[in-house]
This record gives C-alpha cells, sequence and structure tokens, in this order.
C-alpha cells in the first residue's frame, strides 16, 4: 500500500494540473479575503468590524473555494486514468483496483490538506493586514486563527478522498468536476435554504464548519439565501470531532460503493 500511494504521490508532482488548481485556489482565496475585508464595517454588507472577533474571522475563514478545488483534484486522480486511457496500465501493475483506489484516496487526502493549510495562510494573512492596515488590534487569537487553518487542511483533505472516491465512481472527469461544483454551490445551498435543520449534516458545508465558517457562507464567505414562506431557522454548525466524522463517513461510503461496483468492470 505504501509503494501504491508513493506511486500515486510522484502522479501529482509530474502533472501541472494539481499546481494549476492550487495556484487557482490560492488566488481565489486571497481575491475573495480581500473583497470581504475591504467590506467589513459597512452596514450593507453585513460583515463586522475588522476590530471584532466576528469580523475578523469572517475574513481569515474564507477557505471555501480550496475546498471546493480540493474535491476537484481528487475527482481527477482517479478519472484521469479511464480519460487518458491509463487505467489499464495500472490494474497491470496493481490487480487488487481496491487497494490502487484506497492509494488514491490516501494520495487525494495529502494533496487536499496541501490545498486546506495554503488558503488558511492565505486567507488568515489577508485579515490580519487588513485589520494592521486600519490600525486595529487583532482581536481572535492565534489558538483560534490556528485552529481555522488546521480545520481547512482537515476539511479540503477529506473532501479531496470524497473526490477520489466520486471520480472512480462516475469515472467520466467532466461529470465528475461538474457533479462537485453543482454540489458544493447549488444543490446545498438550496436544501440547506428549504430545510435549514439539513445544512449541518451536508457534507461540503459540514467540511467549511472545521474550518470555522458559518453555515449558509458561500465559498468566498458571502452567504448564500433562499426564499422561504417562514422565518430562517439559525442551525448550530455540528462539533469538530462530529463534522469530521460525518465528511469522513461519506468519503468511505462513496468509495466503498466505487470499490464494489465501478471499480469491478472491464477498464478497457
Amino acid at each position: 500500500m505504501t509503494r501504491l500511494v508513493r506511486v500515486e504521490l510522484l502522479k501529482l508532482r509530474t502533472v501541472r494540473l494539481p499546481a494549476g488548481l492550487l495556484i487557482t485556489a490560492a488566488g481565489l482565496t486571497a481575491l475573495f479575503a480581500a473583497v470581504e475585508a475591504s467590506q467589513a464595517g459597512r452596514a450593507s454588507s453585513g460583515i463586522g468590524s475588522l476590530a471584532s472577533g466576528p469580523g475578523l474571522s469572517a475574513v481569515t475563514t474564507v477557505t471555501g473555494w480550496a475546498l471546493l478545488l480540493a474535491a476537484v483534484l481528487g475527482v481527477t486522480i482517479s478519472s484521469g486514468e479511464f480519460r487518458h486511457g491509463t487505467a489499464t496500465l495500472t490494474c497491470l501493475a496493481a490487480p487488487s483496483r481496491a487497494r490502487v483506489l484506497a492509494a488514491k484516496a490516501i494520495a487525494a487526502g495529502c494533496a487536499g490538506a496541501v490545498f486546506g493549510l495554503a488558503a488558511g495562510v492565505i486567507a488568515t494573512g489577508v485579515g490580519l493586514a487588513f485589520a494592521a492596515g486600519r490600525g486595529y488590534r487583532v482581536s481572535v487569537g492565534a489558538g483560534a486563527l490556528a485552529g481555522h487553518a488546521l480545520g481547512a487542511v482537515a476539511g479540503a483533505a477529506l473532501l479531496a478522498a470524497l473526490g477520489a472516491g466520486l471520480g472512480s465512481l462516475v469515472r467520466s472527469q467532466l461529470a465528475g468536476i461538474v457533479g462537485v461544483f453543482v454540489w458544493g454551490l447549488v444543490i446545498e445551498s438550496v436544501l440547506g435554504g428549504v430545510f435549514p435543520s439539513l445544512r449541518p449534516y451536508l457534507p461540503y458545508s459540514a467540511a467549511t464548519t472545521l474550518a470555522g465558517v458559518k453555515l449558509g457562507a458561500g465559498p468566498g464567505g458571502f452567504r448564500v439565501a433562499v426564499k422561504t414562506h417562514s422565518a430562517p431557522a439559525v442551525p448550530v454548525p455540528l462539533p469538530f470531532a462530529a463534522a469530521t466524522a460525518l465528511v469522513a463517513g461519506v468519503a468511505l461510503a462513496v468509495c466503498v460503493v466505487a470499490a464494489c461496483t465501478t471499480v469491478r468492470r472491464d477498464v478497457t
């Protein structure tokens, strides 16, 4: 298994797509964090002043795009084998397809952790830079800032592993990537708006709360609302351990289904 994981990590280091996705994730994180920081303190923005803990945290936790792109990376790691026709060679070298899938999920998790770490560092840096530029004292403790960054690492790693399972399940790279964006940007927003009590249990939302993101906030930190006829409820995020277990359980379930069904099909 260790050898398979090392091979998958080598593949990630020798192709350009992971680096491109990482640069994109870093750029989007910096952009949206800067936009939120520039709007902080304005009544129309709904974001508190950077002098306050909630206002600063709203900026330093803008890591949702990195988590979403980590899931996309996971999809490409698995589905890329079928797209480029290398799945046959991989299976000849390692006949146990379940072990190959497990290795891809582990490698995806390692790469996803890098996405989360980069986003956490960038978002924190942007928030602190804007606060310092306005002469504010840092109102969020170092422990909380580090916890949010580590939460982004965990969330991105789990979503990347989930994406690896999804890529093996659907095989189509385009369908898998579109599915990630539709689920994260549309379906969870609609389900969470119509059924607020369900939002903490949705995998992408649960992963973002690990990084300190408020429930209902989009990848860029902006709150996504769905109009309802009743007063909006305010759901409570799951505890860190419960949210981690939820996302890990979903990732494991997808990988198991892929191992029991899709990976048994002909790869030619």
